[in-house]
């Protein structure tokens, strides 16, 4: 069974390669990427796969049976088309099944709404494709908070507004595994799962932060208005925004769901106690 995995030099499309490599024979497993050139490190078979080229990607599905589609990052409006196109090749070209990376989030009502309401366009979409499918929910990425340990220290604290909301993390290397399975294993067919570990305040993270980095961190919150107006100001318009929203879900309890990982995957999502372990453990090591 051939498996592609489109978006294969970014982050979760690398870490999906290297979670498939494991399982099959590397000659099974096709990136494809927008620009092949920054997908041959992963040691496979590299096609190109621009979402925006549809006759393109037809050919480069050609002998595909499982498709991985990771979401684009373009703007909510132009992913709808984009991931459109990626379904349509994909039918053309024959392949049998399409695993969907989507996200949890607040569906309305937040500045990150429109991106949850597109992935829940393209979610419907892979359903009605007349192919097999499997939509994973991805949870919020713990990598992150830990890139941004250096500010974290200089601030001395974490500030956002999501006050006392509980968040399902994850980390792209337990997404990675989750979706190895789903696109291997028929089981999941027809399934639509939410993919996180253990739900954590961001008192909880800064616990866990302190542990791993022997910091002492604390948290505090402030206004939804106040922590979009701080995002912009750092980051610009869209990503600020975007930022905001996603903390304001959190706030709101959309980032508080029950988690299907263990149906998904076929064994318990890593504890947060490990993952800061070990993350202590490679910090005393230096």
């Amino acid at each position: 069974m051939k498996i592609a995995i489109t978006a294969a030099s970014g982050q979760l499309g690398s870490h999906i390669v290297k979670a498939l490599a494991d399982m099959v024979p590397q000659s099974n497993v096709i990136a494809l990427a927008r620009t092949p050139e920054k997908a041959k490190h992963l040691g496979i078979e590299v096609r190109p796969g621009d979402y925006n080229d549809r006759y393109q990607l037809e050919q480069s599905l050609q002998s595909v049976d499982s498709l991985l589609l990771v979401s684009g990052m373009d703007a909510p409006d132009k992913r709808i088309g984009q991931h459109q196109n990626v379904i349509q090749a994909a039918r053309n070209a024959g392949v049998k099944k399409i695993v969907y990376t989507s996200i949890q989030g607040a569906e309305q009502n937040t500045s990150f709404s429109p991106v949850v309401q597109s992935n829940r366009q393209t979610e419907k979409d892979v359903s009605e494709s007349g192919l097999q499918w499997v939509i994973g929910r991805n949870g919020i990425y713990i990598e992150p908070d830990i890139e941004y340990i250096e500010t974290y220290k200089k601030e001395g604290r974490i500030s956002n507004c999501a006050g006392d909301g509980r968040c399902g993390y994850t980390s792209r290397a337990e997404l990675a595994y989750a979706y190895a399975k789903m696109l291997m294993e028929d089981k999941h067919n027809g399934q639509t799962y939410n993919l996180h570990g253990e739900v954590i305040t961001q008192y909880q993270l800064a616990e866990y932060l302190n542990m791993g980095f022997g910091t002492d961190l604390t948290y505090s919150a402030v206004s939804v208005e106040e922590y979009k107006k701080e995002r912009i100001a750092a980051l610009g318009e869209f990503i600020g925004t975007v930022i905001a929203g996603i903390y304001q879900g959190i706030r709101e309890g959309k980032s508080d769901n029950v988690s299907d990982y263990l149906t998904a995957a076929g064994r318990e999502h890593e504890s947060w106690l490990t993952y800061f372990t070990r993350l202590k453990n490679a910090q005393n090591a230096k």
